[in-house]
């Protein structure tokens, strides 16, 4: 085998694997609804122990990985790491206080246009181009979009759904972020993430109120679900596009209604479903379309 097919073969190795990884973290995060329903606490006190638990999680991965050179792996990720941190801590928030103001499945689907802010995103700071078939795939996760909220605007959940389409925004700039320094490993921005959450959320926190129950459901939401999400996200980001990131990560989209709506009976409406249903063919004919083409 020649140098530059070898070369491809890696290539679409990477790929494949990144795309797991990301399908992976879309398990993980759709266990968002599950948590926040379960959680009887003012939502700061949850952001604050969930980027607490989180964080730990994340470093003390990165620390059992690189051992001693722990240090440096954290110095390398620059401004770029310290600002896809930001945007991840500021998205977390609008997203916990989002899954408050509206249904799951409106939060969960307003993120699935995600694809086309990160295409925008990356298209307008790298220059970098999606292919063809993730732009169609990520057209059609847009129609389910609308298909989904076309009857929220008159159900008083404007705020959540606003709260859901600026944490789109900051997510995607944060897998643009991850991806423009693919070289680096950000998992250090990700554990700093968590924690810059639980410091910006203290004031209005009360860690000290939680019951015992609450702080072993608050541990598997911030590990299981925040911690392990993130891990797995920041991880596949670097394999692939970030735009290709944000459209496997709409997989959450039917997930968290369902995992909703199996533990409380919070049942979702037709529109969303039927949304639900087109955002799933969506990703799914992109990572089928993408292996072959591979």
């Amino acid at each position: 085998m020649s140098l530059a097919s070898l070369s491809v073969v890696n290539r679409a190795s990477a790929s494949w694997r990144g795309a797991v990884l990301v399908v992976l973290s879309a398990f993980a995060f759709s266990a968002a609804g599950y948590f926040t329903r379960l959680i009887d606490v003012d939502v700061w006190t949850m952001l604050f122990w969930r980027g607490v638990f989180g964080g730990l999680f994340i470093a003390g991965y990165v620390v059992l990985r690189d051992g001693s050179g722990a240090f440096d792996t954290v110095r390398r990720i620059g401004k770029v790491g310290l600002l896809a941190a930001a945007c991840s801590a500021l998205a977390t928030i609008c997203f916990i206080n989002a899954l408050r103001e509206t249904t799951v499945a409106d939060v969960l689907v307003i993120n699935a246009t995600a694809p086309f802010v990160t295409a925008g995103l990356a298209w307008a700071w790298t220059g970098a181009r999606e292919r063809r078939s993730t732009f169609v795939a990520s057209s059609v996760a847009l129609l389910g979009v609308v298909v989904t909220v076309v009857d929220a605007f008159d159900s008083g959940r404007l705020l959540g759904n606003a709260l859901a389409l600026l944490m789109t925004v900051l997510i995607s700039a944060m897998m643009v972020a991850i991806r423009r320094q693919r070289a680096v490993c950000m998992l250090p921005a990700a554990a700093l993430s968590a924690f810059l959450c639980a410091l910006m959320v203290w004031p209005w926190a009360a860690p000290g109120s939680v019951t015992a129950e609450d702080i072993g459901n608050l541990y598997l939401f911030g590990t299981l679900q925040f911690g392990l999400g993130l891990l797995l996200l920041t991880l596949g980001t670097r394999l692939i596009s970030a735009s290709r990131s944000a459209l496997i990560g709409a997989l959450e989209t039917p997930l968290a209604p369902a995992l909703v709506w199996l533990a409380f009976g919070e049942a979702p409406s037709l529109m969303t479903c039927l949304g639900g249903a087109i955002v799933l063919a969506a990703v799914v004919a992109d990572l089928v379309v993408t292996k072959e083409q591979a």
